[in-house]
């Protein structure tokens, strides 16, 4: 079993990674093997709407999207999946809506090909906007008939500069109980 986790921040090493691999922690007690992809800061475009993966119905977007192809080609090997994002103006970054927007057309397309896998949001915050952007995430994942495994509190960890996120324990907790409860429930549902 493999966990893809997808880093929507453009800071390498920054919070949004920490959390990201506080999960893979447990998870890896746990004998899960873990992928790390780094999606933010990269050439990733929004849907344009040009349906012509409605029509290829491959899960693929078919414009210049190779970033977010190479990220939904290792989602579709994974057996479950974690989306971390930053918070940037009170929501997800603009790199991790478009990866969403694009991924979630295509793979609708293709039938909804991550139906019954585990997916979780893992959100770095300064201050304000943690539940939208997880709310956010959410969304993808439930549109896509996924399964979004719980916490012992809401899946945010706070801090600004690299390696504040450290400073916050509840936070580094949340995370380590949310690869506990995601590794649990991959294995009730191995598919």
């Amino acid at each position: 079993m493999k966990v893809l986790g997808i880093n929507c921040s453009p800071r390498r090493g920054g919070n949004t990674e920490i959390l990201i691999k506080e999960v893979f922690k447990a998870l890896e007690k746990e004998n899960i093997k873990t992928e790390f992809f780094q999606l933010g800061g990269k050439n990733v475009n929004g849907c344009i709407a040009c349906m012509k993966c409605r029509k290829k119905k491959d899960g693929f977007c078919h414009q210049k999207n190779e970033v977010i192809n190479k990220c939904i080609e290792r989602m579709l090997k994974a057996d479950a999946i974690i989306i971390g994002s930053p918070v940037y103006h009170a929501d997800i970054t603009a790199d991790c809506k478009a990866f969403i927007e694009v991924a979630s057309y295509a793979l609708g397309a293709a039938g909804k090909p991550l139906k019954h896998i585990p997916g979780a949001a893992v959100i770095a915050v300064r201050r304000g906007g943690a539940i939208h952007a997880f709310d956010s995430i959410n969304h993808f994942f439930l549109i896509n008939e996924m399964i979004v495994p719980g916490s012992s509190y809401w899946n945010i960890g706070i801090g600004r500069e690299k390696g504040e996120v450290l400073k916050d324990e509840e936070g580094m907790s949340t995370m380590k109980v949310l690869g506990e409860n995601m590794a649990w429930l991959m294995k009730k549902i191995k598919r």
